[in-house]
This record gives C-alpha cells, sequence and structure tokens, in this order.
C-alpha cells in the first residue's frame, strides 16, 4: 500500500464553435453526450464550460491515464454536440456574452455578482492532495503561499482574450480576481478561524455560501485533501501531470515541516500581491519576486529550480522527481500554454491560429 498521499485533478475546458471559435452554450448536450459514454462532466457557472474529474490515484502515471481518458472523452462529446474542446484559462475569441447555466444557484450567483458573474469563461485547474484532517489542511495552506505564484506562472494559459495579446501570461488571474473571496487565501491560525472568516464573509454577501470560497488553496468540502486551485487550465496533458506532480510534493513538504515545527515563513500581503502580479504577467518567460530571500526580482525559471530543489526529497520519495526534471526540459522547448499562444498569434495575429493551436494543444498526447 502506498504511504504517499493520493491526488486527483479537476480540469475545467472551453466549449467554442468549430468554425469561429467563439464560446458556445452548449455544456448540457456534451454533457450528455460523456454521460453516453460513461463519463460525467460538471456544469460550470457559464453555458460554454465544463469540468472533468479524475478518480483519486496514487501515482502520477495513473493521473495521466485518467486525464487523457477525460480529455478524450470530454472532446469526442463536445464534436458530437456540434462544439470544440479548449484546454485554456480564457477564451482566445471575442464572445458576444457568457449565459449563465440555468440552476437556481448560478442564477442567483448571477443576480448578486452582476457583471463578475457573467463575464466569465475562466477555466482553472484544481489539484486534490490527501492530508490528514481540516487543520492540516489550514497548515499546508499556510504554508503554501510563497509559492503560489511560482504554480501560477508554470501553468499561465491565457494570453490572448478578446483578439488581443492581454500584455499578461495569465490574464485568468486577473479577472478571477474581482471575485471577494478569490485570490491568495489569508493565513489562518486554526479552522475556528478559517471558519469564521468563512462565515463572516457569507454574512457580507461575499460568499452565496462555502462553495465560493475561491482561495487558491483551501480545504476541500466534499473531500479529505487540500484543494490548490491557482492554476490556470495547462494546455497539454503533460502540463497537468508536472503541475499535480510539484503540487503533491509541495504538501507532503508542507506537512513534514508542520511535523518538525518549521517556523512558517511571514509573508507581507502586498508583497504577496506584488509576486502574484509579476508571475500573472511574465509566467515563466520572464521574472518573478522572490518570497523567500530577498524579495528581489529573479528569472522566474531559476526560482522554479529552486522550488523543485525544495521538494525534491518528496519528489524522490513518490518517484516523481526525474519526471519532474524531464517535462521541465520538455517546457523549456515547447513553452507552456501562454508561450504557446503567443507563438501562434505573433505570426499574423489571427485569432484563429491560437484557437487552432490550443485545440491542438488540448489533445496533445492524447
Amino acid at each position: 500500500m502506498a504511504t504517499h498521499p493520493t491526488l486527483g485533478v479537476e480540469e475545467e475546458f472551453l466549449l467554442v464553435d468549430p468554425a469561429s471559435g467563439e464560446p458556445v452554450a452548449r455544456n448540457a448536450a456534451v454533457a450528455q453526450q460523456a454521460a453516453d459514454r460513461g463519463v460525467e462532466l460538471q456544469l460550470e457557472l457559464t453555458t460554454c464550460q465544463v469540468e472533468t474529474a479524475t478518480e483519486a490515484v496514487g501515482s502520477t502515471a495513473d493521473l495521466r491515464a485518467e486525464l487523457s481518458r477525460l480529455r478524450r472523452v470530454a472532446a469526442d462529446s463536445a464534436t458530437a454536440a456540434g462544439a470544440r474542446l479548449l484546454a485554456a484559462g480564457l477564451p482566445p475569441t471575442l464572445p458576444r456574452e457568457f449565459p449563465l447555466t440555468d440552476t437556481p444557484r448560478y442564477r442567483e450567483i448571477g443576480e448578486r455578482f452582476g457583471m463578475i458573474a457573467h463575464e466569465q469563461g475562466i477555466c482553472g485547474c484544481h489539484v486534490h492532495v490527501a492530508v490528514p484532517s481540516r487543520e492540516a489542511a489550514i497548515r499546508v495552506s499556510n504554508r503554501l503561499r510563497p509559492w503560489l505564484p511560482t504554480l501560477l506562472a508554470l501553468s499561465a494559459n491565457s494570453a490572448i482574450y478578446r483578439n488581443a495579446d492581454t500584455g499578461h501570461a495569465s490574464w485568468r488571474s486577473v479577472l478571477w480576481a474581482r471575485w471577494p473571496s478569490a485570490g491568495p487565501p489569508p493565513h489562518f491560525d486554526s479552522v475556528d478561524e478559517y471558519d469564521a472568516t468563512v462565515a463572516m464573509l457569507q454574512h457580507a454577501g461575499a460568499m452565496l455560501d462555502d462553495g465560493m470560497v475561491y482561495w487558491d488553496v483551501r480545504p476541500s468540502r466534499n473531500f479529505p485533501t487540500v484543494e490548490v486551485r491557482v492554476a490556470d487550465e495547462p494546455a497539454t496533458v503533460a502540463d497537468t501531470v508536472l503541475l499535480a506532480a510539484l503540487v503533491r510534493a509541495a504538501v507532503m513538504t508542507a506537512l513534514d515541516d508542520e511535523r518538525r515545527r518549521e517556523p512558517v515563513p511571514p509573508i507581507a500581503p502586498h508583497a504577496l500581491s506584488a509576486a502574484y502580479w509579476k508571475s500573472a504577467r511574465d509566467g515563466v518567460d520572464g521574472d518573478a519576486v522572490d518570497l523567500l530571500d530577498s524579495h528581489q526580482t529573479i528569472p522566474a525559471r531559476d526560482l522554479l529550480d529552486r522550488f523543485v530543489d525544495r521538494l525534491r526529497p518528496a519528489l524522490e520519495a513518490v518517484g516523481d522527481y526525474d519526471l519532474v526534471v524531464d517535462e521541465l526540459h520538455r517546457l523549456a522547448e515547447t513553452g507552456n500554454g501562454a508561450t504557446r499562444q503567443r507563438r501562434a498569434w505573433q505570426s499574423r495575429h489571427d485569432v484563429g491560429d491560437v484557437v487552432a493551436a490550443v485545440a491542438d494543444a488540448t489533445l496533445e498526447g492524447v
């Protein structure tokens, strides 16, 4: 029996018109097609989105197989429903509207939050890692905060939005920050403090319910896991596997630091905000803010290498170190999702080229 934590991944995808690339309101039809193929897809806030969820698995090899299977079924189901599946943080094209999925909860969210909800089409990737308790999830959250900008830079996949280069590798994270319950989690000293904060936000109307705890790390509502939600939806299955491997190792490292009673690094809110913005703007191709040492900017890839060195004992314990090193070498050659989008855009400034490149990456290796 494995002694390391299991993990699972939720991936959110866009549905677009095969000809124009414009988001299409067909999530219910795609979900029905997937159900006929034995896969349950979740309907997201807007009708141009669906979500897959893997089973809990013990290895990244099993995770890769699950992700590949689910992307293939979701893509085939989209095709059968007259749509195309895209793995991207935002739709590259200019949508006419983002109609909300017609459920009582989503209608209430739309009424309460207005344009924040109606200007969505935002797709992220959520990695779940098993932890012993909610208390452990809170402790892990505190220790992951300095590394969240690095995970954001790695996964950035929303450079092109509304037929334009946004100037950011992850414009999704900029738009997502408009929600009052989104962004990096506060530091919490206890589960009671966490619960009290969530209750206060609900009482103020900033959350409809605890399902709207949109912080980038949170204790899962439904599973005995900590859920890391900082990432854009990665371009490829390989990118998602790399992200998940790093997240699991980071959780394991945080739990080990907690057992050894290592101090939690103090991170000033303004420094964390600056690091988030820098990672959202530059991705892995520019600079990043070093939150644990100098608070100066250093090349993002150097900080990513430092992160991997920090996680090496955990990565080696689960047999993922060589995989991570190989995938980072691949990423240096091919680029992450944002790099791929910009490469497609720069040739002709034709958003159709971006949509085609994103669609190809969605099923790369599947």
